[in-house]
């Protein structure tokens, strides 16, 4: 069967799977205004809007935590088509939705899928991606959101023009009914799809199977060729890690405990939490109240403009992301977040007041008469998404996807995103009645938060751009804290010189290290002089043992 063999393509494709995760967002936030939806659920708020938005993070800290098993025995590849089928599932409920539970039902299934996704994508693009571009493919699962966000958002804009339009108390169910039933679409393309994509090289080696993990490595990296020196220096740079983390003996489940690995597991939950704390997808799920809130003409059309800003800016962090670094995006992010929050908050403070009644019926705080403080507060908005799409949006998928080692890999990445998917549920159940009871405070609140994620990535995020995945134990065992600059030395580029020098040494599956025979790279024969063996691959591999 045809394999697909651009890196680009291959982790744009898969990053499909985080569209949905886009499609999930914005599945509440167009439908919110329209009468359709208020007339049929009986006007849910507060509370009882929270269970609706909160059933979907639900099902997705479900998937995020079981994905991990399923990616490790049966692919990366296959968890992502699995987690296509819960969608599609799931979407079919909700399209069909006759009650609130059977809406809720559906999201929670659909969760599942963006659970499993969310967590397996991002490990699949950075076992496939070469240490050069691995930022900026991993990063196309954050654009994807926001282009999932944005579609979504506006396919709601045009059903909600259904009948006599949102304002309509007769409009038809179709306004909401069809976009849920449109989401299906993309999950359909991306589980067929990915029968023409390879399987992740690191996932096939874990399982042993070396010969397609060369003959992958080669697809990606030699243009078919399995005697490129940078192929080869992968897969022995692969060989040797796994033959070290299975030499340590230890089960996958009490590695992720071992204090040089728990670090990173810590480190990654809270980069995923701190993802959630910041209060982006609270801007995303509730920006029409906001919107109201800020008495806008019309919420609907000012809040897509910021599912256009979120989709714009991220662009520039998918560049310059490997460029620019991980932690400086990370700590710069925070504090400009912080800062956009408290002004907003401030600006609602002193020129808001109570809603006595004559605005909209789902908002108990308004700014009334104030064109320019209005103006203000959407102007911010727009400030803190842009400064989230450029930089905590990209880099909160990529930095925990790259930092743990193989054996743990899957497991630590579902630990991570588990973080995220159970902050997102509690902040999605919590903020309608925080943003009914607090209002404004509520932004303080979700500014604070900014500010000891600043805090907690100054003193605890190393920098990771420029580093193979095999290479990560060198930067976090290096025993240097966080703001100081490791020394990067890329065993990968070494060994790929020593190979092209004729220097290199072969040392694949079975072989002991001082039996490395070392060969010319256009020799073509071993030292034994068997002329059909691969340069400087052992021709009698002896599998290792399978990882937990």
């Amino acid at each position: 069967m045809y394999q697909v063999s651009n890196i680009y393509l291959i982790c744009g494709f898969a990053a499909i799977g985080g569209g949905l995760f886009g499609f999930d967002i914005s599945s509440m936030s167009g439908v919110l205004g329209t009468e359709a939806y208020k007339n049929y659920f009986d006007n849910p708020v507060s509370y009882r809007q929270g269970a609706i938005t909160a059933s979907m993070p639900a099902g997705s800290l479900v998937g995020s935590l079981i994905s991990s098993f399923i990616a490790d025995r049966h692919s990366r590849k296959a968890a992502i088509q699995i987690a296509c089928i819960f969608w599609i599932f799931g979407s079919i409920i909700q399209c069909g939705a006759l009650n609130v539970p059977m809406l809720c039902a559906g999201r929670v299934i659909a969760g599942i899928c963006v659970g499993i996704a969310s967590s397996i994508v991002p490990v699949y693009q950075s076992e496939i991606a070469p240490k050069e571009i691995r930022g900026r493919v991993v990063s196309l699962q954050q654009w994807a959101i926001t282009w999932g966000i944005l579609i979504q958002y506006f396919i709601q804009y045009g059903a909600a023009q259904i009948g006599g339009g949102p304002n309509d108390p007769n409009q038809p169910t179709s306004a909401f009914r069809i976009p849920w039933g449109i989401q299906i679409v993309p999950a359909a393309i991306l589980f067929v799809g990915l029968f023409f994509f390879p399987f992740s090289p690191r996932w096939l080696a874990s399982q042993d199977r070396w010969d397609e993990a060369l003959q992958v490595l080669a697809l990606l990296h030699g243009k078919g060729d399995t005697r490129h020196p940078k192929v080869v220096a992968e897969y022995q740079e692969i060989e040797a890690a796994l033959r070290f983390e299975r030499e340590e003996a230890t089960s996958s489940f009490k590695a992720l405990v071992q204090p040089r690995i728990f670090r990173r597991v810590v480190l990654g939950m809270s980069i995923q939490m701190w993802s959630q704390l910041c209060g982006m997808n609270i801007m995303m799920y509730y920006i029409v109240y906001i919107m109201e809130g800020a008495q806008i003409a019309s919420p609907l059309t000012t809040a897509s403009i910021q599912y256009v800003i979120n989709v714009v800016l991220t662009l520039p962090a998918i560049l310059y992301l490997d460029k620019f670094g991980r932690r400086p995006a990370l700590i710069i992010g925070s504090f400009f977040m912080m800062v956009f929050l408290f002004t907003s908050g401030s600006l609602q403070a002193v020129y808001g007041q109570p809603n006595d009644g004559t605005g909209s019926k789902d908002i108990t705080w308004v700014v009334k008469d104030q064109p320019s403080v209005s103006k203000g507060i959407v102007a911010v908005s727009y400030l803190f998404v842009a400064t989230f799409a450029t930089t905590w949006g990209p880099t909160s998928w990529t930095y925990p996807a790259e930092i743990f080692p193989s054996k743990v890999r899957a497991k630590a990445v579902s630990l991570s995103t588990a973080a995220n998917w159970f902050w997102n549920m509690i902040l999605a159940f919590a903020v309608p009645p925080l943003l009914w009871a607090i209002n404004w405070k509520m932004y303080m609140i979700f500014a604070a938060f900014n500010g000891a994620a600043c805090i907690h990535m100054t003193l605890m995020a190393p920098e990771t751009k420029g580093y193979t995945l095999e290479e990560m134990d060198d930067v976090f065992d290096s025993g240097l804290p966080a703001w100081k600059s490791h020394k990067k030395t890329s065993k990968l580029d070494k060994l790929t010189r020593d190979i092209e020098l004729g220097e290199g040494k072969a040392s694949g599956p079975g072989h002991e290290g001082s039996a490395s025979t070392s060969t010319a790279v256009d020799s073509g024969v071993m030292a034994d002089g068997n002329a059909d063996s691969h340069p400087y691959l052992p021709a009698n591999r002896r599998p290792l043992s399978p990882i937990d």
